[in-house]
C-alpha cells in the first residue's frame, strides 16, 4: 500500500541499496565523534525518504538505545536542529507538531493552522489526528476550539474532521446546486450565510470544487475569489481563499507561502521548514516551477539567498536543483 504521504512529484525518494543499520552506524559515528560531521548527517538524511529514515530511527534506537532526534538535537542547534528532527519524524507526528506549535503560547499562527489544514487529504487529516492525540492526549478539535472562534472555528474544525469527500468524479447537478446555494447565501441577499460556504468549500472533492467555480461565474458574473472578499472577512475570509487557491493549483498556493516566508526582513522559518519538509515527496518539483513561473527566479536561488550555514546546505538538498 503506497504511502498516504507520498506523490510522484517530490523531489526525495527512496535511496537504492538502502541499509538502515548501516546509515544509523554513520549517524551514531557522526554524532559521537569529536565535532559532528554535518556532512555525513545532511547527506543520509536528505537522500532517505521518509519511509526509510523511519526504519533508520528503529534500528538507531534498537543498537543504541536512544532516541535519534534525541541524540541530533543533544548535538544540533537552532534552525538547522529543527530541520533534522522533522526530516526523522514520521509526517503525521510533524503536522500534529506544527499545528500544536501554531495554537501555543500568546497569539495564534492562524496562516499556519490554514496552509496545514488546506493542503493535507482527508486520509491525512485522519492521520494527524491520530497523532495529535497519541502525542497530546487531547483532541486536535478540542485545541482548534480553545484557541479559534467563530466562523473561521467552524470551518477548521470541519477540515480537521477530514470529512472531504476525496473522490475524482464529477457531478454537474450537484455543482449547479452548489453555485446556486453559494450565490443565493452570499452576493444574493442581505447578509451573508457563512455556514453554507463552509458546508460546500470544505466538504466537496477539489475537483467538484473547480466545476462549482465555474459555474458559479456562470450564475454570478463574478469569480469566487471577488465575491468571498465581498462577503465575508478576517481569518475565515483568507482560510477560504486559501481552499479556493488549492483546489486551483495547490503548488502554486504553496509557492506563494514560501515566496513570503522567504521575502522581506528576517525568514519565517516556521513555515520554510514545514513547506519543504512536508511536500518533499509528494510535489515539491511543482512547487518549484510555480514559484519560478510566478516570482521569475528560483526557488532554490531564493533559498540561497536567504540562509546560510548547514541549514542552507540541508535545505538546498532538500530542495533538488535549481530551476
Amino acid at each position: 500500500m503506497a504511502s498516504i504521504w507520498v506523490g510522484h512529484r517530490g523531489t526525495i525518494r527512496d535511496y537504492p541499496d538502502f541499509s538502515p543499520s548501516v546509515d544509523a552506524e554513520a549517524i551514531r559515528k557522526a554524532i559521537r565523534g569529536i565535532g559532528t560531521d554535518e556532512k555525513m548527517l545532511i547527506s543520509i538524511l536528505t537522500e532517505r525518504s521518509n519511509a526509510q529514515r523511519q526504519l533508520i530511527v528503529k534500528e538507531y534506537q534498537a543498537a543504541y538505545g536512544k532516541e535519534l532526534k534525541d541524540d541530533l538535537k543533544g548535538d544540533l542547534s537552532g534552525h538547522f536542529e529543527h530541520l533534522m528532527v522533522a526530516l526523522v519524524t514520521p509526517p503525521a507526528v510533524f503536522d500534529a507538531k506544527q499545528l500544536k506549535k501554531s495554537m501555543k503560547g500568546a497569539g495564534t499562527n492562524e496562516d499556519a493552522l490554514t496552509e496545514i489544514l488546506t493542503t493535507r487529504t482527508s486520509r491525512q487529516m485522519k492521520e494527524i489526528s491520530q497523532a495529535y492525540y497519541t502525542v497530546y492526549k487531547k483532541s486536535l478539535g478540542d485545541d482548534i476550539s480553545l484557541e479559534t472562534s467563530g466562523d473561521f472555528r467552524k470551518a477548521l474544525l470541519t477540515l480537521a474532521d477530514g470529512r472531504r469527500d476525496e473522490s475524482l468524479k464529477v457531478d454537474e447537478h450537484l455543482a449547479k446546486k452548489d453555485a446556486q446555494i453559494l450565490y443565493k447565501a452570499g452576493e444574493n441577499r442581505w447578509g451573508t450565510d457563512e455556514d453554507k460556504f463552509t458546508e460546500i468549500l470544505c466538504l466537496r472533492s477539489f475537483p467538484q470544487l473547480k466545476l462549482t467555480f465555474d459555474e458559479y461565474r456562470n450564475i454570478s458574473q463574478k469569480d469566487i475569489v471577488d465575491s468571498i472578499k465581498g462577503e465575508l472577512s478576517g481569518h475565515f475570509e483568507d482560510l477560504l481563499l486559501a481552499i479556493v487557491h488549492c483546489v486551483r493549483n495547490t503548488p502554486a498556493f504553496l509557492a506563494e507561502r514560501l515566496h513570503r516566508a522567504l521575502k522581506g526582513a528576517g525568514t519565517d522559518e516556521f513555515t520554510l521548514n514545514r513547506i519543504m519538509v512536508s511536500r518533499s515527496e509528494i510535489d515539491l518539483l511543482d512547487i518549484r516551477i510555480e514559484f519560478k513561473k510566478h516570482y521569475g527566479y528560483s526557488l532554490y536561488s531564493a533559498i540561497k539567498s536567504d540562509t546560510s550555514g548547514d541549514y542552507e546546505i540541508t535545505l538546498l538538498k532538500i530542495c533538488g536543483g535549481d530551476d
